[in-house]
C-alpha cells in the first residue's frame, strides 16, 4: 500500500474519531481482534485482545446513546475536543502502525482529523437540522452510521 493511501487513512480515522469519539477506536480493536488490521508486534499490540475490545466497545455504545440526549456538551467544548484529539491520534497511530508508517506522523493526522471532524461534524449537523427541519436525533443516528462506516473503511483497507 503506497504510504500516502495510509496517511489520508489516518486522517480520516481520525476524522470519524471527531464524529464519534470512541467509534474509532472500538472500531479498531474489533479490526485487529479479528485480524482485518495487523498491529502485531507493534506498541498497540494489545488492541487485539478482547479486554480492548469490550474496554472500547461498551463505551463507545453508551457514547451513540448518550450522545442523542439534549444535555451532551457539545463536542466543540474542552472536554469532547480533548478526546477527540487524543483518541483520532491513537486512532491515527493505529493505522500507521498496521500500513507500516511512522507512528508520530500518524497521531498527528489522526488528532487533526478529530479536530476538523468535529467542528465540520457540528457544522454539518447543526445546518441539516436547519436545513430540513427535522428533529436533531434524525441526523444525529445518520452521522453515527457515518462514522461507524467512515472506520469501518479505514480499517477495511489493509
Amino acid at each position: 500500500m503506497p504510504p500516502s493511501y495510509v496517511l489520508v487513512l489516518a486522517f480520516g480515522i481520525g476524522i470519524t474519531a471527531g464524529l464519534r469519539s470512541l467509534t474509532a477506536p472500538a472500531v479498531l480493536a474489533w479490526a485487529a481482534r479479528l485480524g482485518w488490521l495487523n498491529l502485531h508486534g507493534t506498541s498497540l499490540s494489545f488492541m487485539g485482545s478482547t479486554a480492548a475490545v469490550a474496554i472500547f466497545t461498551i463505551p463507545a455504545v453508551v457514547e451513540l446513546v448518550a450522545d442523542q440526549l439534549p444535555s451532551t456538551p457539545a463536542r466543540t467544548k474542552p472536554p469532547g475536543l480533548i478526546a477527540r484529539i487524543l483518541l483520532g491520534g491513537l486512532s491515527g497511530v493505529a493505522i500507521t502502525l498496521a500500513g507500516g508508517q511512522s507512528a508520530a506522523l500518524g497521531a498527528c493526522l489522526g488528532a487533526v482529523g478529530g479536530v476538523v471532524g468535529a467542528f465540520a461534524g457540528y457544522q454539518v449537523r447543526t445546518g441539516l437540522v436547519r436545513a430540513l427541519k427535522v428533529p436533531d436525533i434524525v441526523i444525529a443516528v445518520l452521522e453515527d452510521l457515518v462514522a461507524i462506516a467512515g472506520a469501518l473503511f479505514c480499517v477495511t483497507r489493509f
